[in-house]
């Protein structure tokens, strides 16, 4: 059973999965693809009653109320994945809050550096994105790249979490 709740923050409305007390899945402003990922994985869903879920959506609020490391105690088990972006994911965990790293840097990280493009497939795929900080990944030049919120959501996260980002 997966537990699910909303919640609104500034980048949009949070789409929130919970299951036997992990966050499981994170959508950032998308109920179609929230509700499209629970399908996938094949398990009933109802609201969030548990206090492990309540827990995580209150971390998620402090998040967003200015203490970015209120994820870091965020339990995690992200639906599906294969093995690789199971490795992505787990290296994106390990990128703290204020800082970012480009997909090289990511790639060399998990010891696969020629697997720059397989990298960004897999940041792309991240069930749980700002938790698992995808969105601390970013260009070799500096520059801001793709991400599933939209480039003004990455941007606001960044910016949050005390990234100096250049002038656009």
């Amino acid at each position: 059973m997966i537990e699910t709740n909303t919640l609104a923050t500034p980048v949009g409305t949070l789409h929130v999965g919970v299951r036997a007390g992990r966050l499981c899945v994170l959508e950032l402003t998308d109920p179609v693809r929230f509700r499209h990922r629970l399908a996938r994985c094949g398990e009933a869903s109802e609201p969030a009653r548990s206090p492990a879920a309540r827990r995580i959506v209150d971390a998620l609020r402090r998040y967003f109320a200015g203490d970015v490391r209120a994820l870091d105690g965020i339990a995690v088990d992200p639906l599906g994945g294969t093995a690789f972006q199971r490795r992505v994911w787990k290296a994106l965990r390990s990128i703290p809050a204020g800082t970012t790293v480009s997909y090289r840097t990511l790639a060399a990280r998990i010891r696969a550096p020629k697997a720059v493009r397989a990298v960004g497939a897999a940041n792309g795929a991240n069930p749980v994105p700002i938790v698992l900080p995808c969105h601390r990944v970013i260009g070799a030049d500096g520059s801001l790249t793709g991400y599933g919120g939209g480039l003004a959501a990455k941007r606001w996260l960044l910016r949050h979490e005390g990234v100096d980002l250049p002038a656009r």
